[in-house]
C-alpha cells in the first residue's frame, strides 16, 4: 500500500484519478469473466451451440478489439487519447447494459463483438498516461495500470461470484454498464486534456534508435503474443475445471480465478523497479527465466488436487505475468516515437486480442476433443514455445546496436 501510494504522488493526481479508472471499469467488466460459460451453457439449446459460444463469449469481443484498435489509436494521435478513453467507457456501459437484456447467445455474441469494436480503452489510457507523465519511468507507468486492471480483476470477480450466488447472471451486466457509465462521465469532467507538447530530449534520445515498425518491436510484439496465448488457454474452461476437478462452489472460483490477478499486483510494481532504467538486454534475459517459471509452474498446478495448493501456484503465476507485458509495453512505447504513441499501443493491444484469440480457441479445441485434463498441459507446451521465443529475442538484443540506450 506503501508503494501504491507513493506511486501514484510520484506520478501526480492526474494519474491517481487514470488509476482509479482503470481500477473501476476493468472490476465491472472483469466481474463476469470467469462466469460466462455457466450463463450461455443455460442459454444454449444443445451441446454444439454451446461449444460455439463457449469460445464466442470471449473471442468476439476480442475479434473486436484486435480490428479496430490500431484505428482508435490513429483516432487518438489525432483528436486525442482523453476523447478516446471517454468513447470507450460509454461503448462498455452501453453494449454492458443491452447485453443484460439479451435472451439468447447469438445476441449476445453479436454484442459482445461490438463491445470489443467500440471499447478498447486500455490503449488509450496507456497513451493518455505517457502523455501526462512526460514520458518518464515507462516501466513504472505501466506497470501501475497493469496493477489497476488486475486489483479490479481480483475484486471484479470475487464480486460477480456474490453476485452470481445471490441473483441471475444479468444483474452482473446491469451493475457493470452503471459503473462503466459513471466512469466516462467521471473521465469527460475531470480528466485535463494534456498540453500539445513534446516528451522531453531524454526520453525522445531513447525512441531515436528504433522507429516503429522496426525488428526490435515486431519481435517484443510476438513475445508478448505468445505469453498472453499461453495465459489465456485456461480462459474459457477455467470455471468448469474448478468445478470438476475440485467440485469448488461460485465464490471459490472467483476467488481462485482473482488470485492470479493478486500476484500481479504484488509482482508487478517488483519488476517494475527491477527494469527501471535497464538496458533492453536485461529485461529480455529476465523474461527468459520468467517464461521458464512459468512452464514449471502451470505443470505443478495441472497435476495437483489439492484446491490450496492450486490458489497457490495461482497467486506464484500471476506474480511472474507481472513482469511480463508491463515491461514488454514499455519496451515498445520507448522504441516509438512520441507522436505515434496512440497508434502502436493501439496496435499493441490488437497483437495481444489477437493472440488472446488464438490461446482461447486453442483451449476450448483441445478440452471438447481430448476434454478438461489436457488444459494445463497445453498451457506448459505454449510456455515452452514461448520460452524459446524469449530466448531467441534475447540473443539477438545483446548484439544490438542500440543496447546502451
Amino acid at each position: 500500500m506503501t508503494n501504491a501510494s507513493a506511486a501514484l504522488r510520484g506520478f501526480g493526481p492526474v494519474f491517481a484519478l487514470l488509476f482509479a479508472l482503470q481500477f473501476v471499469s476493468m472490476g465491472a467488466m472483469e466481474m463476469s469473466g470467469p462466469f460466462w460459460p455457466i450463463h450461455v451453457k443455460a442459454l444454449s439449446p444443445s451441446d454444439r451451440v454451446f461449444g460455439l459460444s463457449g469460445i464466442g463469449v470471449y473471442v468476439c469481443p476480442m475479434l473486436g478489439v484486435s480490428l479496430t484498435s490500431a484505428f482508435w489509436g490513429r483516432m487518438g494521435d489525432r483528436h486525442g487519447n482523453r476523447l478516446m478513453m471517454v468513447r470507450a467507457l460509454a461503448g462498455l456501459a452501453i453494449t454492458q447494459l443491452l447485453i443484460a437484456f439479451a435472451q439468447d447467445v447469438w445476441t449476445i455474441l453479436a454484442l459482445r463483438f461490438l463491445q470489443g469494436a467500440f471499447a478498447g480503452y486500455i490503449a488509450p489510457a496507456q497513451a493518455y498516461g505517457v502523455q501526462v507523465t512526460g514520458g518518464r519511468d515507462r516501466a513504472s507507468l505501466f506497470a501501475w495500470l497493469q496493477v489497476a486492471t488486475n486489483v479490479g480483476s481480483l475484486g471484479g470477480a470475487f464480486l460477480g461470484g456474490l453476485i452470481l450466488d445471490a441473483l441471475p447472471f444479468p444483474a452482473i451486466n446491469l451493475t457493470a454498464g452503471v459503473i462503466c457509465a459513471l466512469c466516462a462521465a467521471t473521465a469527460w469532467t475531470s480528466l485535463p486534456v494534456p498540453p500539445n507538447g513534446t516528451i522531453p530530449t531524454a526520453t525522445a534520445k531513447i525512441t531515436a534508435h528504433a522507429p516503429s515498425g522496426s525488428a526490435p518491436v515486431a519481435g517484443l510484439l510476438v513475445l508478448m503474443g505468445m505469453l498472453l496465448a499461453s495465459r489465456m488457454v485456461l480462459q474459457v474452461p477455467f470455471s468448469l475445471y474448478m468445478t470438476q476437478v475440485f467440485g469448488a462452489q461460485h465464490w471459490v472460483t472467483g476467488l481462485s480465478y482473482g488470485l492470479q490477478a493478486l500476484g500481479f499486483v504484488a509482482g508487478a510494481p517488483l519488476w517494475a523497479r527491477l527494469f527501471n532504467e535497464r538496458a533492453k538486454s536485461y529485461v529480455l534475459g529476465w523474461s527468459v527465466l520468467i517464461s521458464a517459471g512459468c512452464l514449471a509452474i502451470t505443470h505443478l498446478a495441472g497435476i495437483t488436487g489439492s484446491i490450496a495448493f492450486f490458489a497457490m501456484l495461482y497467486f506464484v503465476w500471476g506474480a511472474l505475468l507481472g513482469g511480463t507485458t508491463p515491461a514488454l509495453l514499455s519496451l515498445i512505447s520507448a522504441a516509438t516515437r512520441n507522436d505515434r504513441q496512440g497508434s502502436v499501443l493501439g496496435l499493441a493491444q490488437s497483437c495481444q486480442q489477437g493472440a488472446s484469440v488464438v490461446g482461447i480457441v486453442a483451449g476450448v479445441a483441445v478440452t471438447q476433443f481430448i476434454g478438461l485434463e489436457a488444459a494445463f498441459p497445453l498451457v506448459s507446451i505454449l510456455y515452452a514455445l514461448s520460452l524459446l521465443v524469449a530466448l531467441g529475442i534475447w540473443l539477438k538484443a545483446r548484439h544490438s546496436p542500440d543496447e546502451g540506450s
